[in-house]
């Protein structure tokens, strides 16, 4: 099968705001784009009747007209529609699993939970085990999304750095052209805090310990990459908080989950569930051993 990017489809502001950056990305990587728009009521499809009759008038239509718009913005890319008749949430793990990543809509933290974000993105992206992207629409509720930056952010553990997780990071900065910065945060403990602020000496030891492990986690990414400029940065605060802050205007944040064991239900970290809610730009959950 030629290689795909997958984007699902449900008329929702943020599902079209996700297949644009989608367009984007796939044209960028030299994939084929899917539009796929999944319902378990989709009807067996006939071999010809007038659209008045054609239970799946409106599917089709949904993706025919995505399909128009991202074509007329991108001449060369190749994309395909795809209606499946099956439960939205297991279509998408299903396709995110024949993809090189899955894309979706998102609404973060605001009121109204979009189809995605509120029944199904949560649930997909916990059992996906491919990376899936989440993309927020310019709604205006919490005033605008901002402008694409010109930087991939990474959440970075150290001694827990991912492959996969560095591999998508540099490889999305690589493709678009874009630098890279490798964040990673680290809470001040207990026994550093001093009536007047933090003891210095223990802040100092933390960051110097935090600078060699990142350098070592990075340096054979930087050799396989040269193209893409690398930053890092280490902050004293809470990990989920210094990725969120440090991700602003950015073009995209790239963070990890565990892939789920078997007997064990498929779950978030707090970075992940923080970039999630919290993030403006796009976010990237990458899975991984």
């Amino acid at each position: 099968m030629q290689p795909v990017l997958t984007v699902g489809l449900d008329g929702s502001p943020e599902s079209l705001a996700a297949a644009r950056w989608a367009a984007d990305e796939a044209e960028k990587r030299k994939l084929t784009l899917r539009l796929l728009h999944a319902w378990p009521l989709l009807a067996p499809e006939p071999a010809r009747v007038p659209s008045e009759v054609d239970q799946n008038y409106w599917a089709k239509r949904l993706v025919h007209t995505a399909q128009a718009e991202l074509q007329a913005r991108h001449p060369g890319l190749s994309v395909i529609g795809s209606l499946v008749a099956e439960d939205a949430e297991n279509a998408l793990v299903q396709a995110a699993s024949e993809s090189e990543a899955l894309v979706l809509g998102s609404r973060g933290l605001e009121s109204v939970a979009s189809y995605f974000l509120g029944d199904i993105s949560m649930p997909v992206v916990a059992r996906a085990q491919r990376p899936v992207v989440l993309v927020r629409a310019d709604t205006g509720e919490e005033g605008p999304v901002p402008a694409p930056g010109s930087r991939v952010v990474v959440a970075m553990k150290l001694r827990d750095s991912s492959e996969s997780l560095l591999d998508f990071a540099f490889h999305t900065a690589a493709a678009r052209g874009v630098s890279l910065l490798a964040v990673h945060g680290r809470s001040v403990p207990l026994h550093a805090r001093v009536p007047w602020g933090v003891d210095h000496d223990v802040t100092e030891e933390m960051k110097r310990d935090a600078q060699k492990h990142l350098n070592k986690a990075l340096r054979p990414w930087r050799e396989k990459y040269p193209q893409v400029d690398v930053a890092d940065s280490i902050r004293l605060a809470s990990p989920a908080k210094a990725v969120v802050q440090a991700a602003e205007g950015a073009t995209l944040l790239v963070v990890g989950r565990r892939a789920h064991r078997p007997g064990l239900a498929p779950h978030l970290g707090p970075v992940a569930q923080a970039a999630i809610h919290h993030g403006r730009c796009p976010v990237a959950v990458v899975p991984h051993d």
